[in-house]
Order: C-alpha cells, then structure tokens, then sequence
C-alpha cells in the first residue's frame, strides 16, 4: 500500500441513485419548459428554464464527483483520496446559480418598458408541472442533504427551481388576471433574488470546509475537555480538526502522557473519545511523554 490509504464509505456514494433519478426528471423537464417559455415568450419561464439547466449540470456535476470520489488514487499523490471532488461540485454549482441569477435580472432590466406579449395558460400548465418534478426531487434529495455537501448543493439546487416553479404560476395567475405583462418580470426579478441568496449562503459552507475551519456543531473546547479526562493524559495541544468531506471529519493532536502512564493505552482511549464522542474516526495523535520544543517554536 502507497502513501495513501481507504477510508469508509461516505455520505455522498450513498446517495447517488438519489441524484441520479432527479438528474433524469430535471433534464426532460428542461427541455419541455424551455420549448414552451420560447413559444410563449414568458421571461419567467424562460428564467426557470434557465434555472433548471442550472440544476442539470449541477446534478450532473455532483453525480460525476461521487463517481470521482470513490474512484482509488493511482498516483500514490492523492493521500486523503479524491473525497473533494464532491465539494468542488457544490463550489461550482454555487457559480451556475449565481450565474443563472445574474442573467434573470439583467434580462429582466433589459426589458423594461417593452410591450411583451406573455402567454398566461402555457405558463400556468408548465408551472404547474415544473412543480411537481420539483417536489418530487426533494422528496429523493431531503433524505442525504443533511449528510453530505454534495447532494445538499442539489438539494438547494432543486429548492429554488420549486420557488421559480411557483413563481411561474403566481406570475401566470397575475398576467391573466390583470393583462399586465410586468408581472412575467417582475417575479423572474424575484426568483432570481432567491437563487442568489441559496448560492451565496452554499457558498459560504463550501468556503468553511476548503479553508479547513473546525467541522460545524463541533466544540473544540469539548473535545480538549474529553481527550484530557482519559485516563493518563496530562495535557492537550496543538488540536486540529477539519472536515474532508460531508460525513469525515478528521483531526490531528499532540498529547501528553502522565508519568507512569501506558502511552498505548492512552493512545487507544483518546481515538476512542474522538469517534464515540465527536464522530471523528480518523485521527493522528501524537503521544508525548513531556512537551516537545519545536511545537511552541512554530510561528504558526
């Protein structure tokens, strides 16, 4: 064995026949919703249209990186595995959404102060279907959104495509009841507004977890007080710990071994600490029967 080594299986591979359904749904119904925005010349449809292309290269994207994820490392290089790839997916869903966003509102703008015929019934019958492949797909996704990065990148994905949906019915209903074309984009404006701020706060745990921040919910206050109350451990420092991706959390430490202490036995206990009380089931602990100088002689 190289360098590296196999982990567990993890939270993104076990979702996978998950995404892969509503990868399909989400793809044909791409291409009914934007036949029919063009015919009826609904910037709401067109903008969810825009917004479930999103969602297929986002769905996509997320599906390849599973595969890459569980895939074994052949250059001997990649010694955590590929397990980022499923967190670069949620990156780059994140700049399609906010992509998808910015084109709806620029669109939008443009369009201001045009007289634009808008079809309401196209646009009610498509809402209302769009609705339904939507609610279907949370329905798949909600079950590993809380597990992994990945698949709550879809998930996001697939809850804003659910508010453009009814942000197409609510605009049809307008439209046809008041013979005011602004309303098409006027909601477009608002669906656009409600992806952004999805992406912008996917973004921001995406960010968390490349810049190597303390796993979220974990108390590393808690995990020094455990790992100190195990039996011959004097002292606690240099504690490390990051996520890897969704569901591996890991964490490196050094600790200090009481005099006459087994220093396997308080090895044994401190990873027993770490998986049975924080779900960290890899860690690197160094043992030390006293401080060593070059930890407090680093700057960083």
């Amino acid at each position: 064995m190289g360098a590296g080594h196999g982990h567990g299986g993890h939270a993104g591979s076990r979702h996978r026949w998950r995404l892969a359904v509503s990868f399909g749904l989400v793809a044909a119904f791409f291409v009914v919703e934007l036949a029919v925005g063009l015919a009826s010349g609904s910037l709401a449809l067109i903008s969810d249209a825009g917004h479930m292309a999103a969602d297929v290269v986002a769905l996509g994207a997320a599906l390849v990186a599973t595969k890459i994820a569980t895939r074994p490392d052949g250059t001997g290089r990649r010694t955590y595995g590929s397990y980022r790839a499923e967190v670069f997916a949620s990156g780059f869903t994140v700049l399609v959404m906010l992509g998808v966003s910015a084109y709806v509102v620029v669109e939008a703008v443009r369009r201001a102060g045009d007289e634009v015929e808008v079809a309401a019934g196209p646009m009610l019958v498509v809402g209302a279907i769009g609705l339904l492949v939507n609610l279907v797909c949370l329905l798949l996704l909600r079950g590993g959104a809380q597990e992994s990065i990945n698949v709550n990148g879809a998930y996001l994905e697939v809850v804003a495509d659910a508010a453009g949906s009814v942000g197409v019915l609510v605009a049809g209903v307008l439209v046809r009841a008041t013979g005011a074309p602004v309303w098409d984009t006027v909601v477009a404006v608002g669906i656009g507004v409600f992806v952004a701020v999805r992406a912008v706060l996917l973004g921001r745990e995406v960010l968390a977890v490349l810049g190597q921040h303390a796993p979220q919910g974990l108390d590393l206050d808690a995990v020094v007080r455990d790992l100190e109350a195990v039996p011959g451990v004097a002292e606690v420092h240099d504690l490390h710990a990051w996520t890897l991706t969704s569901g591996m959390n890991v964490a490196t430490a050094h600790v200090v071994v009481r005099v006459g202490a087994d220093p396997q036995a308080v090895l044994t206990g401190t990873q027993a600490a770490l998986r049975e009380g924080h779900g960290i089931d890899h860690a690197t602990l160094q043992v030390e029967a006293s401080k060593a100088r070059e930890c407090h002689a680093a700057s960083w």
